[in-house]
């Protein structure tokens, strides 16, 4: 998997409630990319894998997948302002992350 050093495309939101999380690195896959000028960008804030009851976590930073799957933190527990996100979660993905309080 190829990292490289961008620079920022887009200002990103801040949706945490709290300066207390933990995180994991995770592949973020290209599929869930949207244009952004010439980029194809991962949103932080984007429930991954999916907004449904697969939900794993949301991650903590904008992704550049435009060459491909890359790396990312994936937040697993901590405190977000879910109308920061850029998509609302599911009810079915809050339920799953338990560890994680939408606010």
């Amino acid at each position: 998997m190829k990292v490289k050093q961008g620079k920022l495309i887009r200002e990103q939101i801040n949706f945490l409630a709290s300066d207390k999380y933990i995180a994991f690195t995770t592949t973020v896959p290209q599929s869930k990319g949207e244009v952004i000028g010439n980029k194809k960008i991962v949103k932080a804030g984007t429930i991954l894998p999916d907004n449904n009851n697969t939900a794993k976590g949301i991650l903590l930073e904008d992704v550049d997948v435009t060459d491909g799957d890359m790396t990312g933190a994936l937040m697993e527990e901590g405190y977000v302002l879910k109308d920061r996100l850029p998509v609302a979660p599911d009810t079915q993905a809050i339920t799953v992350l338990k560890k994680i309080t939408f606010k």
